[in-house]
Order: C-alpha cells, then structure tokens, then sequence
C-alpha cells in the first residue's frame, strides 16, 4: 500500500532568478540571502546554480528556490531556458562599474523575449559599501531606470548585509500578492462563466419551445 503524501512544508513555491553582468555579486547576495555569510573568494558561476530559503510573509510559508546564472556571454543560451518558469527576477549592477549598469537594459530586452509577460522585476545596484570615490552609478541615475521600467530599486551590499534581505522579502511580497490575486479572480470567473453557459442553455431551451409551440 502507497504511503500518503507528506504535505508541503510551504504554501507557495515561488522561482526567483538573479541576473547581471559577470562579477556585479549575484552569488555574494544569494549566499548572504540563503546562508548568512560572505566570502570574497567566489568561483565565478559556470551556467547555473540554485540555493533555497523558507520565508514567512502574512502568516504563510513560501519557500523561495532562488537561480544564480552565469553573467558571461557564452552561457547566455543556459541562461534564457530559466526565464520562463521564473516568477520573479532580480536586474543586478556593481554601483562601481557603469558598464554593469549601462547593460541593464539589455538584460531586461532579455526578460522581454523569453520570460513571462507578468514576471516581477526589481532592481538591484550591489557593491554599495564601497568607498565613495569608488562609485561609477549615482544612487538617483538607478533610481531614474527603475522609474523608467515601473519596477522596484534598492542598493545593496552582499559584505555588510545591507538591503539583502528586503529586496528579496520585497519581491516575494509582490509576487505572493499576484499569486493571491489571481487566485481570487479565477474563482469568481469560473462561476460566472457557468452561470452565463446555464443561462444561454435557458435561453436557447425557451426559444426552442416557442418555435414548437
């Protein structure tokens, strides 16, 4: 005999992908995310990893799977095939290097080509411990792209912890909100849309009796 299914552990599963350029600190702020710690010594990511993190938001589980991608040109391929499932992802740029920043827009043309219409985007300027003299992005020149696109902006810093947490609470928040809300929509559709097919049926079942009449 089967044994009976263990219920889930969370009550919403939700994807999330990091991308940016090579070296702006996408693995830094998922493993300041997931593990609490911080390593200056990163192998740089070949394709994809994944790490995962049980939040609560408004008394429920969700359980965050959270894609690191490779920033290189060559994985760009490896990359794009994650798009799709993704329900939130995360425009990451090094507030040291404008290069990193001025790519962002390519990177949501990316988005745009392969990922759902609906998918939540925040944007995310890393590195922003570093020394003053060292900042190539302005905190408004960030804040002025995330305007453009409609989409959340924060500065953080994977070394001191700095906003990590909120920007990942925060997309979750929005994407469980979307999730809700869709949830809530569907219902009321379908129910009207049985109405409206019983009622066509009434309708077409009296024309009928007044044709044989």
């Amino acid at each position: 005999m089967a044994a009976p299914r263990a219920r889930a552990d969370y009550d919403y599963l939700i994807k999330l992908l990091l991308i940016g350029d090579s070296g702006v600190g996408k693995s830094c702020l998922l493993l300041r995310f997931s593990d609490g710690s911080f390593t200056t010594s990163f192998i740089t990511t070949i394709g994809i990893d994944f790490k995962i993190r049980t939040i609560e938001l408004d008394g429920k589980r969700v359980k965050l799977q959270i894609w690191d991608t490779a920033g290189q040109e060559r994985f760009r391929t490896i990359t794009t095939a994650y798009y799709r499932g993704a329900m939130g992802i995360l425009l990451v740029y090094d507030v040291t290097d404008e290069s990193s920043f001025n790519n962002i827009r390519n990177w949501i043309r990316n988005i745009e080509q392969h990922a759902s219409d609906n998918v939540n985007k925040v944007l995310v300027g890393n590195k922003a411990d570093m020394d003053e003299s060292k900042r190539a992005v302005p905190t408004s020149k960030g804040q002025a792209l995330a305007d453009e696109y409609g989409i959340k902006f924060f500065e953080t810093s994977a070394k001191t912890n700095l906003n990590v947490e909120e920007v990942f609470f925060s997309i979750a928040t929005d994407i469980k909100q979307r999730l809700t809300e869709s949830d809530n929509k569907a219902e009321p559709a379908a129910l009207k849309i049985n109405k409206d097919d019983s009622g066509a049926t009434s309708a077409q079942a009296a024309q009928k009796s007044n044709c044989c009449g």
